[in-house]
């Protein structure tokens, strides 16, 4: 019987009965191939699996103590209505947001009093200096006396964006590099009127390295080709880091908070270095999560080794990321997924800081650098 089925056209089945069978069969083995050819054709995009693995652990909501982002962006604050960040700041238990898009003159002035008139212990801002003509006539003298100004008239202090080494060219066409002396007023200002500089150099290492199999960052290129740049554009990745840290170490009166750990969160022995060397330099973890959440143990004696020269900061402003900071810095927790796939496709593991050390990278050390700041929102 079962052979009449399959070889329809023999036996006593009509000619449209075998044309049918024959039809239903050829449909199911075409399905079969497509679906087994879909599951096994994955692209590295798509695999995304779940983790079958069952530990202790969960999501931590609300950080364990107040803190302070030092690395906040609010593009809008001289007009925005702040009461909507607020409340994403109360629920994460966020005390300050640095907002470091302060920018300068008259829309920093208005922000400096939406902050007044609002929530006036809840924000700071820092201000920005425009990097273009620089070598003209007086730029110099001109950006010292407007950044001299934005300090007087409330920003806590300067903000340096990664246009600085990457984009800015002088009046000659030259790239106005960050240890360019034609800039160094600026810093020493910052010494002089003890702000802080908090400054952004680079991207990742991988953005310059060949975009292949080997590149960690492979997916975040493929998904972000604008991230991707050549060997020596504009400049060699390490001769960017070198002109940082040469800067760095001519203003030793200014202190400098690096941004995203100066991107050697993957390297901290390399990272533990640069902090010996250069006792003015401080780093921000915004944005480098991933990296610290992978090697708990290395970055755990890290933060306790140089607990006094960690900020924590978030860099952009999605309160639903933030969970994800608490948990590796708080928690013992083991192999929990990143919010980005394309920023990291491995698992987190938590540092477990301990509590003084945790005090001291989310509000402490922001406190003693930030000129300003409500110490009273925080537990001593």
């Amino acid at each position: 019987m079962y052979l009449k089925r399959v070889q329809g056209c023999t036996f006593n089945s009509s000619l449209i009965e075998c044309m049918k069978l024959y039809k239903s069969l050829f449909f199911v083995a075409a399905l079969f191939v497509i679906l087994n050819s879909s599951a096994q054709d994955l692209s590295f995009e798509e695999y995304n699996p779940k983790s079958t693995l069952v530990v202790p652990g969960g999501i931590i909501k609300k950080a364990k103590f107040p803190f302070i982002d030092v690395h906040g962006h609010q593009y809008r604050m001289s007009n925005q209505d702040l009461s909507p960040v607020i409340l994403a700041m109360d629920t994460l238990n966020m005390g300050i947001m640095v907002n470091l898009s302060g920018r300068s003159g008259s829309n920093l002035k208005k922000s400096v009093q939406n902050i007044k008139d609002n929530y006036p212990n809840r924000f700071v801002v820092f201000a920005n200096v425009d990097f273009d003509n620089v070598g003209k006539k007086d730029w110099t003298k001109n950006a010292v006396a407007q950044l001299r100004k934005d300090i007087s008239n409330g920003a806590r202090g300067l903000k340096i964006y990664k246009s600085l080494g990457l984009r800015y060219k002088d009046t000659d066409g030259n790239r106005v590099k960050i240890d360019d002396p034609r800039l160094d007023p600026i810093w020493a200002l910052c010494g002089e009127m003890s702000v802080p500089v908090l400054i952004h150099t680079a991207d990742p290492k991988s953005f310059w390295d060949p975009f292949d199999g080997d590149n960690e960052r492979w997916l975040e290129l493929k998904t972000k080709p604008n991230r991707k740049r050549e060997a020596n554009n504009p400049a060699p990745w390490e001769q960017l880091m070198n002109e940082q840290h040469r800067m760095f170490k001519k203003h030793p009166k200014t202190i400098f908070i690096n941004a995203h750990m100066g991107w050697l969160a993957n390297d901290l022995g390399k990272l533990g270095t640069l902090l010996d060397e250069i006792p003015n330099m401080n780093v921000g973890i915004g944005a480098i999560i991933a990296e610290l959440g992978r090697q708990p143990r290395f970055a755990k004696a890290f933060f306790i080794k140089y607990q006094d020269r960690i900020l924590f900061g978030k860099d952009s402003w999605k309160p639903n990321e933030f969970p994800t900071y608490f948990r590796v810095l708080e928690s013992d927790d083991e192999y929990f997924p990143y919010h980005k796939k394309y920023h990291a496709y491995w698992p987190m593991y938590g540092l477990d800081l301990p509590d003084d050390v945790l005090k001291k990278v989310y509000y402490k050390n922001a406190l003693r650098i930030v000129p300003g700041l409500d110490k009273t929102l925080f537990p001593n």
